[in-house]
């Protein structure tokens, strides 16, 4: 028996896709203001956080389809 998922939680996962899209947008194209350039720690921890980003978005889709 399949769990019906409300419109709210469809709605907020859909708006953190958005934030989560706009966000990695965001650190883009600050490093592309800045040349990349930056501490190695800097550029650790902006990486680390563009793939935790991309690793949410793709599990709330896979989540959305299910």
């Amino acid at each position: 028996m399949e769990k019906k998922k409300s419109p709210f939680v469809e709605l907020l996962a859909f708006a953190a896709i958005a934030g989560n899209i706009l966000f990695v947008l965001w650190i883009l194209y600050n490093g592309m203001d800045e040349n990349f350039q930056g501490t190695t720690i800097e550029k650790i921890a902006s990486s680390t956080l563009v793939v935790l980003l991309a690793v949410n978005t793709l599990l709330l889709i896979r989540k959305i389809k299910k």
